[in-house]
């Protein structure tokens, strides 16, 4: 049986891209941190961990991979993450009637943030980011 225990993903500034995705997904890093990997693992509850590598990497677009994260409230954490330092990514092929939002972390690394108001796995999950604890 495999599960899938961590998402790598290269970066440049380890530091910057370490509190943008603590900050995004409300996780936190594993100490002891590398001063070229860190392992972002969930605050609250059990999840995918999120690791970054800090391992120099042609940018590609489109990439061949990357996170598609379901919101509660799109809106809300759309606006959130662009706070934080994210960008929205204009697609002139993305479907008018799109569940989910094209963005790019500090670095230009892509995900989605899609409209998962009616995701039947919110029941248990751990608590949104933007909730106070």
């Amino acid at each position: 049986m495999l599960v899938v225990g961590s998402v790598v993903i290269r970066v440049d500034d380890l530091a910057r891209e370490a509190a943008f995705w603590t900050a995004a997904l409300d996780y936190m890093v594993r100490e002891p941190a590398a001063a070229d990997f860190a392992l972002l693992r969930p605050r609250h509850g059990v999840g995918v961990s999120v690791s970054l590598d800090a391992v120099a990497a042609p940018r590609v677009l489109p990439p061949r991979i990357h996170l598609d994260l379901y919101a509660q409230d799109q809106d809300a954490e759309v606006a959130r993450l662009e706070r934080l330092g994210a960008r929205r990514v204009v697609w002139d092929r993305q479907p008018p009637d799109a569940d989910y939002v094209i963005m790019e972390d500090p670095e230009g690394n892509r995900f989605c943030v899609v409209d998962a108001a009616e995701w039947s796995g919110w029941t248990g999950a751990a608590p949104p980011a933007s909730a106070p604890e």
